[in-house]
């Protein structure tokens, strides 16, 4: 198989042989190095390349080329090759025309000239945005097959378990894909079998189990410690950050998810507003780059696992597990976040996973191709899914009670919606009925001002309408709020139930519970923030307060 190609492109001699080296320097095993000094050359070739079946990893792409601009050429290129990273080498007065490539071509990266020292100004980004590309590239597919009808909700749950945990698979679904036939014939099997797994090795599993799916795919690892220093209860942004600084400062960390890790950041299609992402990144970025981050510093990671309940004796938690060991650990941090709350009108229960899904905007979006679909919420987890199910739907609509999104929705998102020619908003309005066959294939809608109702022809419906705590499992003396999100630090003193708990002399710390040594962190705890960023601060902060409350038991 062929090398994947780097194209770097720029009219000036000097800086292009510059380039050209310290490419080849670093990369020259794994990636073939083209490099020319014509944008149109540059065009020509991709072309050549796409008709032999070569794979274009990245372009870097001088901005001041006298045959056409670097943001016109990644513009033209990046229509032969939509996955390639697009790196823009630009002056430091360029900068107006980087911005402008974020907005146009969805720029990776621009690098200013020159780049000295390479191993510090160059390599660093190029190795990320590789693995970046890496983690997506898949040539010749050797993974997970799943074979299923496309509106299966267990099809549906498997899909979603896959995606969530970054496990590459291929789809076939089995009434429009030929090929889906051929493989379910070839392995002796029949539709009674689906939805059916092909495993990487050639082993076959019908109506696997999620816990079946995790054993066979290596996540569910046996526990290695007797007692652990921490159990981070939860795998979304704020415990995937408690375990990075858990395992980062030598404390024994265990990290325990129920789902997939990333919890409903983990599914977003694009976060643009996260520090130091100037072109955003994907919940699945963020979450692979988190758990391959605290994996490496010595984090243990046990998933899918609920837990059931915390018991505590003589300073010690033990962690009760819905099938498994208990686990004793000395602190606690609870990251469980939240859940969608569930849409209660008729015929949404029927439809889950076959046509209505809670979140899942990117593990169903491709069979949206050229269909109208639904979202109802005004938060920005929705307004993400209507700019990433736009690429595939004839039509996105966004059904929303209040006037506009405003109050809801971030500017930056609502600038984007405003653009896009197939996003409506529908203002004032509610879902009062859903209807179908098989699947979703009807929905209506009432206007709350009017009263008057329409029924539209709907393909999919996309639910993100609020969250609550998922806290229902803590049988524990936590004292919650009243929506059951859980207090932590100074505000637990305002429950009389308080002074009988916490039975120790000193205060709660910042994020600690009313039982001392365990901690909330995240969208689980009352008063958070509900942003990506503050997951990340409150699960790091976390951790120093672990520390603090080891140092006194």
């Amino acid at each position: 198989m062929n090398k994947p190609i780097i194209f770097s492109i720029d009219d000036d001699q000097q800086v292009l042989r510059a380039i050209s080296r310290d490419l080849k320097t670093q990369y020259n095993s794994d990636y073939k190095i083209i490099s020319t000094t014509s944008a149109n050359e540059a065009l020509e070739a991709l072309t050549d390349c796409k008709n032999t079946g070569d794979t274009v990893a990245m372009f870097l792409v001088d901005q001041r080329m006298p045959e056409m601009e670097g943001v016109d050429f990644l513009q033209k290129a990046i229509k032969i090759y939509p996955d390639a990273k697009r790196v823009l080498l630009t002056a430091y007065s360029d900068t107006e025309a980087a911005i402008k490539a974020i907005n146009v071509v969805q720029l990776d990266y621009y690098l200013t000239k020159p780049w000295n020292p390479p191993e510090e100004k160059l390599y660093p980004v190029i190795n990320d945005l590789l693995d970046d590309w890496q983690s997506d590239y898949t040539p010749d597919f050797k993974g997970i097959k799943l074979i299923g009808y496309q509106f299966s909700p267990k099809s549906h749950e498997i899909k979603d378990y896959l995606a969530g945990n970054l496990i590459p698979y291929r789809w076939y679904d089995i009434e429009s894909n030929p090929e889906a036939k051929t493989l379910l014939e070839a392995n002796n099997l029949s539709t009674n079998d689906l939805p059916l797994i092909i495993f990487e090795d050639g082993s076959c599993a019908g109506k696997p189990t999620i816990r079946q799916i995790a054993e066979k795919a290596g996540l569910s690892p046996q526990i290695t410690n007797e007692i652990y220093d921490v159990v981070i209860i939860g795998a979304g942004p704020a415990g995937l950050a408690a375990a990075v600084y858990g395992s980062s400062e030598g404390l024994k960390t265990l990290l325990i998810e129920r789902r997939a890790p990333g919890g409903q950041a983990g599914t977003s299609s694009r976060i643009e507003n996260y520090l130091g992402f100037p072109a955003g990144l994907s919940g699945a970025d963020l979450t692979r780059r988190a758990i391959s981050q605290a994996t490496r510093l010595g984090a243990e990671f046990l998933s899918p696992h609920s837990v059931k309940d915390i018991r505590q004796k003589d300073g010690y938690k033990t962690i009760i597990l819905d099938d498994g060991p208990e686990i004793v650990s000395r602190a606690v941090v609870i990251t469980t976040g939240v859940d969608y709350r569930k849409l209660e009108v008729k015929g949404v229960e029927k439809f889950t996973g076959a046509g209505i899904y809670y979140g899942a905007a990117m593990t169903e979006a491709a069979a949206c191709k050229g269909k109208d679909v639904f979202i109802i919420g005004g938060g920005n987890s929705a307004g993400q899914a209507a700019m990433y199910l736009s690429k595939f739907a004839r039509k996105v609509n966004i059904v929303i009670r209040r006037d506009d999104l405003t109050a809801t929705m971030s500017a930056y998102l609502i600038n984007q919606i405003t653009q896009t020619a197939n996003i409506e908003v529908l203002p004032n309005t509610e879902i009062c009925e859903v209807d179908g066959i098989e699947c979703l294939e009807h929905l209506t809608l009432i206007n709350i001002k009017t009263q008057q109702k329409t029924t539209y022809d709907a393909s999919a419906l996309y639910i993100f309408i609020g969250a609550k705590p998922y806290t229902d499992w803590i049988k524990l003396d936590i004292i919650k709020d009243v929506k059951e999100f859980i207090e932590t630090g100074r505000d637990l003193t305002a429950y009389d139930v308080f002074k009988k708990v916490w039975k120790l002399k000193r205060d709660p710390f910042l994020l600690e519970t009313s039982c001392p040594g365990i901690f909330a962190a995240g969208d689980v705890r009352s008063g958070a923030m509900n942003r990506v960023a503050s997951a990340v601060g409150e699960g790091s902060m976390a951790i120093s307060f672990v520390h603090k409350y080891l140092a006194e038991v």
